[in-house]
């Protein structure tokens, strides 16, 4: 057996991409944060290897999978031996000394492996119980997704470990419980596990499962077909055994006179953060960012500044990353050591104060490019299928512009495409339900900027 070493913590660096220079009375500053963690020594190793890790090498890990298992699972009954042989495959990508748990969900959570409230750790024996145990899924039931998370919260906060981790998937809408009570059970988990949602077949609403994965700091997908999940499973437990690093906050401190306007995630993909900000000290906040392995993101910060005169030049920000001790019942916040800063520097120079930054252009386009494609199907649904054509041509012309071909090969799924460079398409007449709701669960998924 190859000798591992045991896992170094990924080094973050920040990187701020901006043009600083402002006209005299100009306020608003733009920038694009790139996060990079490197040198972890896991991904890897976990990715090629999973079971070559002995308890305590590389970081602790609980996971749990919330497998549906209502009625509409047996409509083809291969779905649900599908799901069976997906959540079966996640179970193999564990890696020795995780613990984890598989979930049952109906109108209600049951517990399918270990069961009494607890957590299995991943070795040869506990794999194979958790296979047997998965044979004796059947489907039959409602849906109330909030029960399942809430129980995954339970045995995953069981666990002392660095990391913890959710895998859902449904195929149905959440019927058997009110929109609020599944938003409160988001409420209740975020900021304790982060999850990955995934829709299979075309039944599911794509507005609950992106809406569960955003919530939660993790990933949404379409598997139209069933026969395709043990492959996704197989990806997504990868990357989960990946991590290193779990409640990573991007935060912000600006001086007085300045104000945050947004913050978002651009890359890999758009993600609202404004709103979730946490109060760190005076004039800083944090924004969560979730688990980290080795990868880098993209992040638009702006900031409104105090009107400056020529010559003028202030720090408008300085980001810096932090794991809140708050995030576990703590205080204060660990540093991880990476900062960056954002300028602004008031400049009677034209040319200077109006050129646009390469990095924050592309990212504004392609957050318009998610926005465009929503506000597109959204308008198709209900019947306006001019504003449709409208929202729906200027997609494809911001796919086209940014280089964004994956979206570009999506959005011809729906729209014939006349010209991409001016945006000029025409609805198609059908469109199988599959290709709509791929669209819509990846509106999200933007390309970077070639630097």
């Amino acid at each position: 057996m190859a000798n591992i070493s045991k896992a170094n913590v990924p080094q973050f660096s920040v990187d701020v991409y901006q043009n600083e220079y402002l006209p005299e009375g100009g306020r608003e500053v733009n920038a694009i944060v790139t996060v990079t963690a490197a040198g972890g020594g896991t991904i890897g190793a976990a990715v090629a290897a999973p079971h070559l890790y002995a308890p305590g090498q590389g970081p602790s890990a609980a996971v749990a999978i919330m497998v549906d298992c209502s009625g509409s699972m047996d409509y083809p009954p291969t779905k649900m031996r599908n799901a069976r042989d997906a959540t079966a495959a996640a179970v193999d990508t564990l890696r020795d000394g995780v613990h984890f748990a598989v979930i049952g969900g109906t109108h209600v959570a049951k517990e399918v492996y270990p069961g009494g409230g607890r957590l299995a750790v991943a070795d040869a024996t506990t794999r194979a119980q958790a296979k047997q145990a998965l044979r004796k899924l059947s489907a039959g039931g409602g849906t109330a997704i909030g029960t399942w998370l809430r129980l995954a919260d339970r045995l995953l906060s069981s666990a002392d470990v660095t990391i913890r981790h959710g895998i859902l998937l449904t195929d149905g809408r959440n019927e058997h419980e009110s929109a609020e009570d599944l938003k409160a059970a988001l409420d209740a988990c975020a900021g304790r596990f982060t999850c990955d949602a995934r829709g299979v077949g075309t039944d599911w609403e794509v507005k609950e499962v992106t809406g569960i994965a955003s919530a939660l700091l993790g990933s949404a997908d379409i598997v139209a077909d069933p026969a395709a999940l043990a492959a996704d499973f197989t990806r997504m437990m990868e990357k989960a055994m990946g991590k290193e690093v779990a409640d990573v906050a991007l935060r912000l401190w600006t001086p007085v006179g300045t104000t945050i306007k947004f913050v978002k995630q651009v890359a890999p993909t758009v993600e609202e953060l404004t709103d979730r900000r946490t109060e760190a000290g005076p004039r800083a906040g944090d924004y969560p960012t979730g688990s980290w392995g080795d990868e880098s993101r993209d992040y638009h910060v702006c900031v409104e500044v105090p009107a400056a005169h020529i010559g003028q030049e202030m720090l408008a920000a300085r980001v810096s990353l932090v794991v809140p001790e708050g995030a576990r019942g703590g205080g204060g916040a660990r540093n991880l050591g990476a900062q960056g800063l954002v300028r602004a520097v008031w400049t009677d120079d034209m040319a200077a104060s109006t050129s646009i930054n390469p990095q924050v252009a592309h990212y504004t386009g392609q957050a318009e490019l998610a926005q465009a494609i929503q506000q597109g199907l959204d308008l198709r649904k209900a019947g306006d299928f001019d504003g449709a054509t409208a929202k729906l041509g200027r997609a494809v012309q911001l796919a086209s512009a940014s280089g964004n071909a994956d979206t570009a090969k999506l959005l011809a799924k729906v729209v014939d495409v006349v010209d991409a460079a001016t945006g000029t398409v025409r609805l198609k007449t059908k469109v199988e339900d599959a290709d709509e709701m791929t669209l819509e669960t990846r509106s999200t998924k933007t390309v970077r900027v070639k630097k």
